[in-house]
């Protein structure tokens, strides 16, 4: 339970992770594609960039800021991007793509075709260079090795079966993990996106894989462990899984960990998934529920969020109610759907919603 000297029930107001990243810092990537600028000097504009961010996020009243993701190629692809040409390909039938609809953009994971698999970057390089520039506890997003496996396609690679590049995803997805949490990681978050034509059998094997790695963490490293899950509708109410959200978050909640963000202010019918979460809720879990919608450009009110977690307070235990986003506000770093002036009003509107409804239940108890 989180509680002040007075013993007051605090609510934990958390950022998925993305930010947009800023129109100078765009260009400067499509530069540096074309050759035309260097990696030092984009790596400069980078941490320009992100001490800008860490600066701004800390004037929202965040209490936990993260990196923004601003130096990230994305969201999932960053522990394999530098190896894409070498070890992977994209010209395959078998390449799995996501559709945005609502964005009207596609992404593809690529195909392994070459061993043994292996990270050319773990995502503690980004938390080092974010605590370089804050003294605020930093959460770092990684990537959830179910996602990852998503590379090695039916066709086989020659003397490489599918436990053999099972063992080596777990083996670096943990190490990922583990390097944030020594480094001084206030949290660590997997990103489980549900964009891809998950069913039954596919969620199961992704459940599966996540606890093989998390099963290498002890209890108290898993308090600081979390699984970020988007719902597959987007705003045209279309969806890209044979699984309702639903029906995902059944089997979500049997991850080995203790934090869960969950999309929720986007949701047709958010009671049904409220209800559904207090049946599934451990004592050691805590839930963020999202309380903003990345997607809408309408920048909500601090009553508007009040009235979400007063509502998600009559399903959840107050000492396990947390807030946050429904999903990064900008996953891939070519993503300019929304401006970050805005994403820094929708924030500072959770933070302050969350601390209205906070004051209301802490008088009701």
């Amino acid at each position: 339970m989180t509680t002040s000297e007075n013993n007051r029930v605090i609510i934990p107001s958390e950022l998925i992770g993305s930010l947009p990243r800023s129109a100078e810092l765009v260009e400067a990537q499509r530069t540096h594609k074309d050759g035309e600028l260097t990696t030092d000097q984009l790596a400069l504009l980078q941490e320009n960039d992100l001490r800008n961010v860490l600066f701004e996020l800390e004037r929202t009243g965040s209490i936990q800021l993260t990196d923004g993701e601003l130096t990230k190629p994305s969201f999932f692809n960053y522990p394999i991007y530098e190896l894409a040409q070498y070890s992977f390909s994209f010209d395959d039938d078998h390449v799995i793509t996501i559709t945005y609809s609502n964005e009207h953009m596609q992404r593809s994971i690529p195909k392994l075709i070459k061993a043994p698999f292996y990270y050319a970057t773990f995502a503690v390089d980004y938390l080092k260079t974010a605590q370089k520039y804050t003294k605020y506890p930093l959460k770092q997003a990684v990537i959830a090795p179910s996602v990852l496996s998503l590379v090695y396609t039916d066709e086989t690679i020659e003397n490489y079966s599918r436990e053999q590049f099972l063992d080596d995803l777990i083996n670096e997805a943990e190490k990922d993990v583990r390097q944030c949490l020594e480094a001084g990681a206030d949290k660590v978050q997997l990103d489980l996106f549900s964009k891809i034509n998950l069913n039954k059998n596919l969620l199961k094997q992704f459940i599966e894989i996540n606890n093989r790695m998390l099963d290498r963490f002890n209890e108290n490293e898993q308090k600081k462990l979390g699984v970020h899950v988007c719902s597959d509708y987007d705003e045209d109410n279309k969806r890209s899984s044979e699984l309702d959200y639903f029906e995902i978050l059944k089997d979500i909640f049997q991850l080995h960990l203790n934090n869960f963000y969950l999309q929720l202010s986007s949701e047709k019918d958010p009671e049904r998934i409220l209800s559904l979460i207090s049946k599934l809720l451990q004592p050691h879990h805590r839930v963020f529920i999202g309380v903003i919608n990345p997607k809408n450009q309408h920048v909500e009110t601090a009553e508007e969020v009040r009235d979400q977690v007063l509502k998600a307070a009559k399903y959840i235990p107050l000492e396990q109610l947390g807030t946050t986003d429904d999903c990064g506000f900008s996953p891939y770093n070519d993503d300019e759907s929304i401006t970050r002036e805005k994403c820094y009003d929708k924030i500072r509107a959770r933070i302050q919603g969350t601390k209205l409804a906070e004051d209301i239940l802490n008088e009701i108890l």
